[in-house]
């Protein structure tokens, strides 16, 4: 016998579909997985959740399967995009969470973490300070007279004013010299 065109099957367990309910092991497995995926293996997680030790990595496939599970799938993106939004880092939270953390340090009397808090929200800022560093290779001792006086010349030409400069008025070689004791 054909079946009939828009018949629905009234044998049997229901189609699970996106709007399914999770049960309590499968609510507590979406949990899990949202917040220590990577931490631990999935099948640790399905048995740590309740279900049976042995079959824990068969059923945390299947939980994971969006065609078998479409509704443990729909409930772990939610929970995935909850738990984005509940810890992102966003500028004016940073800005805010800097500034209680140095109100308390206040009033505990922790200068140190108080004032870290401050420089960290001025350095969040961007443009209360200037962070340079400069990275040279080599040095002097590789360096030839020549390459050091014109490296010295380049420092003079780009600091300009705030360069003194200091001569020696005599120059003494003390190469042959004998130390006597």
């Amino acid at each position: 016998m054909a079946k009939e065109a828009g018949k629905v099957e009234t044998r049997g367990r229901p189609r699970v579909t996106e709007d399914s309910r999770l049960t309590g092991k499968q609510v507590k497995f979406v949990e899990l997985v949202a917040t220590r995926e990577g931490q631990d293996t999935l099948r640790n997680l399905a048995a740590e959740a309740g279900f049976s030790v042995k079959g824990a990595h068969t059923r945390a496939y299947e939980m994971l399967n969006p065609n078998k599970s479409p509704h443990i799938a729909k409930a772990l993106r939610e929970r995935r995009r909850e738990l984005a939004e509940k810890y992102e880092v966003n500028y004016s939270r940073h800005i805010r969470d800097l500034q209680r953390i140095r109100d308390e340090a206040l009033e505990a009397g922790a200068y140190s973490a108080a004032v870290q808090a401050e420089k960290a929200r001025g350095l969040a800022q961007g443009d209360i300070y200037v962070n340079k560093s400069e990275v040279r290779h080599g040095s002097i001792d590789q360096m030839s007279k020549e390459e050091v006086v014109k490296a010295l010349n380049e420092l003079k030409a780009q600091l300009g004013e705030k360069v003194v400069n200091v001569e020696a008025d005599r120059v003494e070689l003390l190469e042959d010299a004998k130390v006597q004791h």
